[in-house]
């Protein structure tokens, strides 16, 4: 059956599941929103991903500052009826007054394998931290940060190529047919108090075992060190992507496409990722192609260019194996890739990235 629900989310990531609800059927009595925020060149006010589009569906649109001070706010919401309240990165903590409205509840679609990367950026570090898998659960909220039970679960496998932006639209396309399947169920529990909904659901709460938190990104997460191992700094592009950086030649250059030349991974790689591996794991590497000299990927400077590999991209030094750069934009430019890229750069064996850069020039 159709049920009245109020959705509460924020960035485009939530977009899946607010369109799931409404060609599911379901009666859409209100979204409710992060206030408009100022962005982009010209810091131009304008409306976040999902009030955008419910607005083009015609629905009621509702941006609390902060919904936890704002009892008139609270009220109105309470007066729209809604038999559920379905939360997708929707950016505030709900009060428990909120949470006691609707009387199914109110449920998350949460994107990761709970108890691991409770909070704000769980994609991004399941991907920095070089986890193997990562999914979806649908969960019973409470006043507290993600620790609510969970009634659905997805796994889904995190591949060593995968960036953040490609992973999220897979998890966000899996919420919204995860939200299409736990309404029924939610629905069949009936009403009553949280614990008795929880109990004729059949749930428990979380394994305190394994819990992480996933911490907001700060502008330092973003730098990369070329000190660190090759993975360490693949798994940071990806799972900033695109906003990791690197200096190169007194210009910033957020690299958006890389490969960690660690023969463990051969496998995982693309062929011409694989193929440098090898050609990197042997000692006759360094004169058939760095040429007569003393740098090599065991004693060349980290973030020196070890190799221009044409149609490809940049073999870079690190604090462990090397790394191929496939794909970069550099301040100024547009994203280049390829041949486009060396030729951007005009990079030659030898040259350095990652300059140290005065604390005026840090990312914003």
């Amino acid at each position: 059956m159709a049920m009245k629900i109020l959705f509460w989310g924020t960035p485009a990531y939530a977009l899946a599941s607010l369109d799931a609800l409404v060609d599911g059927g379901h009666e859409l009595v209100g979204v409710v929103s992060q206030p408009d925020r100022r962005r982009g060149r010209g810091s131009a006010l304008l409306p976040s991903a999902v009030k955008a589009r419910a607005l083009e569906l015609g629905l009621p649109v509702f941006t609390p500052q902060r919904i936890r001070r704002e009892p008139e706010m609270q009220a109105e919401l309470a007066a729209l009826a809604a038999d559920v309240s379905v939360v997708v990165a929707f950016g505030q903590l709900l009060p428990a007054e909120v949470l006691a409205q609707p009387p199914l509840g109110c449920w998350n679609g949460h994107g990761s394998l709970l108890p691991r990367w409770r909070g704000a950026a769980p994609i991004q570090w399941a991907l920095i931290e070089g986890d193997e898998y990562t999914g979806v659960g649908i969960m019973a909220m409470e006043e507290g940060l993600d620790t609510g039970p969970v009634l659905l679960e997805r796994r889904v496998q995190i591949g060593l190529l995968d960036n953040a932006e490609q992973l999220a639209e897979q998890l966000a396309s899996l919420t919204g047919a995860l939200l299409l399947e736990a309404l029924p169920r939610i629905e069949a529990a009936g009403p009553g108090s949280q614990e008795q909904r929880l109990r004729r659901l059949n749930l428990s709460p979380q394994n305190q075992e394994g819990v992480s938190h996933a911490r907001l990104l700060t502008p330092q997460d973003r730098q990369i060190d070329w000190q660190h191992s090759a993975l360490s700094i693949h798994r940071q592009v990806m799972g900033l992507y695109p906003g990791a950086w690197t200096e190169w030649r007194q210009r910033r250059m957020q690299l958006l496409a890389t490969e960690p030349l660690v023969p463990r991974l051969t496998d995982q790689l693309s062929p011409e990722a694989a193929a440098a591996t090898v050609r990197w794991a042997q000692p006759s590497t360094l004169e058939s192609v760095g040429g007569p000299g003393s740098d090599n990927s065991a004693t060349a400077s980290a973030g020196q260019v070890l190799e221009v590999i044409q149609g490809v991209g940049l073999v870079v030094a690190t604090g462990g194996c090397p790394l191929l750069i496939r794909a970069a934009k550099l301040e100024g430019r547009s994203a280049a890739s390829g041949n486009s890229l060396i030729q951007q750069c005009n990079a030659a064996h030898g040259d350095l990235l990652g300059a140290p850069s005065s604390p005026a020039e840090a990312p914003a």
